[in-house]
């Protein structure tokens, strides 16, 4: 008989091949009138990496290390993956679990922030699924943003030390620590929360706690894959910015620290790795970038832990007729305004 409870991951989802990439970004951009030429730009991304964006083998290896984590310690739940917007599709692994007899679900998003693109937008994707999976659809609660979590608090502490040990001898003490993230329009963001909104605060609030961890009180904050309109204004600084910025001030080394990402995707592999490298090269500026979390222990460890707390206590157990009552407020997280047309990579 098949188990009654089960746990999802839940990720953006990116091409494996070349002949995917236009495909996968029209799913993304559906219904946002984005131009062709911009779709081309950015397919130009992918197609200087063959093509193939890292996520899905990411989640494989997450999948996996999620599994053997479940195996040793519990708890007892079959592990299921969908993407919002490639193979696997979420629409199609809910069927699936409909058709095997799973009734309840905790579920997991590679995202770990509070933001309509981050978290509400995931929670509107597992409802459609439910809805296309029809009345035998599982429930589902979607485990809430855990950027503050200690564990991934950790990853990115070590991450920073690591990194720094690879710039040249002299320049680790003296490296100026950027945090970044994806930055989203100034709306979306005031509706994430109050006072500018959840989603800044709590990148503001990771990087100081990162920062203290590896012994540093100065950082700075800066935002990547600043797309749409002119005139709509999104979060800054532009990373490229802060880079130029400090290069004026005298700096000599930068850390980049992607903590607006769980794993390596498209943005950190070219935004980082590629624009920024560019730009550090040309400003005389040394770089160093730290890891994502990725397949660490500890943060296999801290999504064990969650799905035991939201599948046993308060969980899927409490939830009988609720989605997801009551981990999100009502209207929380609201898009504030039109979606983002250019966040179309992962």
């Amino acid at each position: 008989m098949a188990p009654r409870s089960a746990f999802l991951l839940v990720s953006f989802g990116g091409p494996e091949g070349p002949d995917d990439v236009l495909p996968f970004l029209r799913n993304v951009t559906a219904g946002r009138n984005v131009p062709e030429s911009r779709l081309a730009e950015v397919a130009g991304h992918y197609y200087r990496f063959g093509g193939v964006s890292p996520i899905n083998a990411q989640c494989r290896d997450l999948v996996a290390a999620i599994e053997k984590e479940f195996a040793a310690e519990g708890p007892g739940l079959p592990v299921y993956w969908g993407n919002r917007n490639w193979r696997p599709y979420l629409a199609d692994t809910m069927r699936a679990m409909a058709a095997g007899g799973i009734e309840r679900v905790v579920a997991f998003a590679t995202s770990a922030y509070s933001s309509y693109s981050s978290c509400r937008q995931y929670l509107e994707d597992i409802d459609a699924a439910r809805a296309g999976a029809g009345p035998a659809a599982p429930q589902v609660i979607k485990i809430p943003p855990y950027c503050l979590h200690p564990a991934f608090i950790a990853c990115f502490t070590d991450a920073v030390s690591t990194a720094l040990a690879t710039l040249p001898a002299g320049l680790a003490d003296e490296a100026d620590l950027v945090f970044t993230a994806h930055s989203i329009p100034m709306a979306m963001s005031a509706a994430s929360g109050p006072a500018g909104g959840a989603y800044p605060a709590q990148l503001a609030e990771v990087a100081r706690l990162v920062a203290a961890g590896a012994g540093r009180s100065s950082w700075q904050l800066a935002y990547t894959s600043r797309s749409g309109p002119p005139a709509v204004p999104w979060l800054e600084p532009d990373l490229g910015e802060c880079l130029a910025g400090l290069a004026r001030s005298g700096s000599r080394a930068v850390c980049l620290v992607p903590i607006g990402f769980v794993s390596d995707h498209m943005e950190v592999m070219f935004d980082l790795d590629v624009e920024a490298a560019q730009t550090a090269g040309t400003l005389g500026l040394a770089l160093a970038r730290a890891a994502t979390p990725g397949t660490d222990p500890r943060f296999v460890r801290m999504i064990a832990e969650l799905a035991r707390e939201h599948e046993a206590g308060g969980g899927l157990a409490e939830a009988a007729g609720q989605d997801r009552a009551p981990l999100c407020a009502a209207g929380c997280c609201g898009s504030g305004a039109a979606r983002p047309a250019g966040r179309a990579r992962s």
